[in-house]
């Protein structure tokens, strides 16, 4: 009888074991890398590289599986504009496909399409039920004609209708007569902001449509890269790249350091009609005014006359804010709930100064609104321990910004070409 009872009991003790090892694996979350991928971050907080890409990610989607998308900022020697990962239980990415011919910025889900802008035009991917792209050698084309030049990034968002949000830089820094050169004054009536400097808005289910099937929804914005839709107020935010040289083009009214300082980077929070005054007036954080430009008649402390909005937030200038993001998840602590994560890519136009930027900052926001000082979340990324003379001096420049399913904080860095995954570890 104890030779028929031990039969039975020892093979299902194995199956149990097996179920219990599996339930084990199964729940197996990702985990942080040793270093924390070479970051510093706050206490209970870990990073891990999902993978490292060979070419240059921005924007980037994670889908609810887990999976990821992710747009090449340029196409070279054969390679392809989307790069689809799948990830595994501890949080590592495999390729999986690459497609799309066509360099840019802009990655986005939305229903049952994948979006992603080329520096001229808007596609969208049939998806299916597991968010993969059904024909990836036929994309629609959904917006086509956009003007591009400098700043050649078309970021892409959508709001809870069936609009799309895009925003197209102005190929030139302050609209002078002769850009970028010594005391050439600015264009009067700057017609370049009939096509560009603004966000435009489109419908997504509207094939080839081009500038005169959309609306200026703002304008006045010399180049954003980073924007997100607020959930909380259903509205749009945007982080503008301040303009450059006010030392190199007018010495005699603002010093190098002035320069390296000024203008802020900005965050907008946008309405249909809004202007935010570029390229007539700056924003000062130092003097928290609106300055007119010195293109337009400005001194340096001239305050901008005109219907502009005010920045809600502002920024160090030159740090470049390539991604913005609302966070909406629950992994990380309450702090962060509905606050927005702002990836500073780091730029050039700082010297003599240290350049700064090359880190990811936290802005808390209270009932849709920014409240309280912004914070350094991440930093690390550039690897320096001395101040960085130059970008290039940077390993890596953090660019685009994605919540997981589970709430972890996806980012990519378009120098090196890494992709980061922030965790909160801490019980």
């Amino acid at each position: 009888m104890k030779t028929k009872l031990i039969k039975y009991i020892v093979p299902a003790v194995l199956i149990a074991a097996s179920v219990s090892l599996y339930a084990i694996k199964s729940n197996v979350g990702p985990v942080a890398d040793k270093d924390n991928a070479g970051l510093k971050l706050p206490e209970g907080f870990g990073a891990l590289v999902v993978a490292e890409t060979g070419a240059q990610p921005r924007h980037i989607v994670v889908t609810p599986q887990g999976n990821i998308y992710v747009k090449m900022f340029r196409v070279r020697n054969g390679s392809k504009g989307i790069y689809y990962y799948k990830t595994d239980a501890a949080g590592k990415g495999t390729l999986s496909k690459s497609f799309g011919d066509y360099p840019g910025t802009g990655m986005n889900l939305k229903d049952d399409y994948l979006y992603a802008s080329s520096n001229t035009e808007v596609f969208r991917y049939k998806i299916d039920a597991n968010k993969e792209v059904l024909d990836a050698d036929h994309p629609e084309r959904i917006i086509t004609g956009l003007k591009t030049g400098q700043h050649e990034s078309k970021s892409i968002v959508f709001d809870n209708l069936d609009d799309i949000y895009v925003n197209i830089g102005v190929n030139s820094n302050s609209c002078q007569v002769k850009d970028r050169q010594f005391a050439s004054m600015g264009i009067p009536g700057c017609p370049l902001l009939d096509s560009a400097a603004g966000i435009w808005r489109f419908k997504i289910n509207k094939p080839n449509q081009t500038y005169k099937d959309g609306i200026r929804y703002a304008t006045g914005l010399r180049n954003v890269v980073g924007l997100d839709w607020n959930q909380q107020n259903n509205q749009l935010f945007v982080m503008q790249h301040g303009r450059d040289q006010l030392h190199s083009i007018f010495p005699d009214m603002y010093t190098e350091k002035q320069s390296a300082e000024l203008p802020a980077e900005c965050m907008y929070a946008l309405k249909q009609g809004d202007n935010a005054g570029w390229p007539y007036m700056y924003y000062d954080q130092i003097q928290h005014k609106k300055i007119m430009a010195p293109e337009y008649g400005g001194d340096s402390k001239k305050e901008a006359v005109g219907n502009f909005i005010d920045p809600v937030a502002a920024y160090p200038g030159h740090m470049a804010p390539d991604g913005l993001l609302f966070y909406t998840g629950n992994m990380f602590p309450e702090k962060y709930k509905n606050g927005a994560f702002i990836a500073f890519h780091g730029s050039w136009n700082r010297a003599p100064e240290p350049q700064k930027g090359y880190f990811l900052v936290f802005q808390p926001f209270k009932n849709g609104k920014p409240f309280g000082d912004w914070e350094v979340f991440a930093d690390g990324f550039s690897a320096m321990t001395t101040d960085i003379k130059s970008p290039n001096e940077a390993v890596h420049r953090p660019c685009g910004l994605a919540q997981g399913p589970d709430g972890s904080l996806y980012v990519t860095d378009d120098h090196h070409g890494t992709i980061y995954r922030i965790i909160y570890t801490k019980k």
